[in-house]
């Protein structure tokens, strides 16, 4: 399979401050890729350099084919790109935003129009086209957004953040059109703080950390490599909560993490079922009182945790 998109080496810096520190990426054609970091860790960098939108200070990245530095005025026509606030323009309609969008391009009067209206339709925008879009709903300008990333039917696209403020069911709606894209061939950069989105849409997942990729492959691949159950519990007071962490300590075999206020905790353990039953029994004859109960495999919150030791922040970094 070829890569729609590559990088090797990339190095940025502000300053004092590396932003990306060796950043080697390679993204399959026709997959959704997914790019994680805490905050800080420079995915915004990376995808402002793939976008030709910054420049590296060292190494080398393509993007369908064409260098990020060498062919950036080619590429641009290659592309469309959402970032994580929608760019658009208040004073215009959502109609006249997508047209201007065509023309920008360079496809016409005619068929920017049309164009415009296709993506209304799919992104279910069609009531409000003719209304200037100061008056839309966050969801809507979102959706305005990715649709304007899609006006030239780029074979790539970058989505930084793309459901950052959007109700569930909004989200939803997104996750959707994506997946469609890609079906149609699309490849799609997607960084994103929902872990519940990358492991849903990437095929494929990188974990960034201090401008390094320090993890990838699949997101069942990724959760391996946390390895081991769960135990997760809540408990009725806070007395209870402390001490079931002193009971429970001698089957963990990680760091029990403990949620004070919601009276919870997540013990890894090893052995499955017979580790749940070991940890009620042991509860039961401290007449330690559990609310519920129950075991689970790692998720993509456990595999951010574990590798960067922090869990995912609301919004990436400004100024990498």
């Amino acid at each position: 399979m070829t890569d729609a998109i590559t990088a090797t080496g990339l190095v940025k810096r502000f300053g004092g401050v590396t932003a990306l520190d060796g950043l080697d990426l390679a993204v399959p054609e026709g997959t959704v890729f997914g790019l994680l970091g805490p905050n800080g860790a420079g995915k915004t960098t990376a995808v402002r350099i793939l976008t030709t939108l910054l420049r590296p200070d060292a190494g080398r990245a393509t993007v369908a084919g064409l260098d990020v530095v060498r062919d950036a005025a080619r590429l641009r026509a290659r592309i469309g790109a959402s970032g994580q606030y929608a760019a658009v323009d208040d004073h215009l309609t959502g109609a006249e935003n997508l047209e201007m969008v065509g023309r920008l391009y360079h496809l016409g009067a005619r068929r920017s129009r049309e164009r415009a209206r296709e993506l209304l339709e799919r992104f279910d925008l069609t009531d409000a086209a003719d209304r200037p879009v100061g008056g839309w709903s966050g969801g809507m300008r979102r959706r305005l957004d990715l649709a304007g990333a899609l006006v030239a039917s780029p074979p790539v696209l970058f989505l930084d953040e793309p459901t950052t403020g959007l109700d569930p069911r909004a989200r939803t709606g997104l996750w959707v059109v994506i997946a469609e894209l890609v079906a149609e061939g699309a490849t799609v950069l997607l960084t994103t703080q929902y872990m519940e989105e990358a492991d849903r849409l990437a095929g494929r997942i990188a974990v960034v950390d201090q401008g390094r990729v320090i993890a990838g492959g699949t997101a069942d691949e990724l959760k391996d490599q946390v390895g081991g159950d769960r135990v997760e519990l809540s408990v009725t007071g806070r007395a209870d909560l402390e001490a079931a962490t002193r009971v429970l300590a001698p089957l963990a075999v990680e760091d029990i993490q403990v949620d004070a206020a919601a009276l919870r905790m997540t013990v890894p353990v090893t052995g499955g079922a017979a580790a749940l039953a070991e940890a009620l029994g042991r509860l039961a004859a401290e007449r330690i009182a559990v609310r519920d109960a129950g075991l689970r495999r790692p998720t993509l919150d456990d595999v951010f945790l574990t590798l960067t030791g922090q869990g995912a922040g609301p919004i990436e970094e400004t100024v990498r």
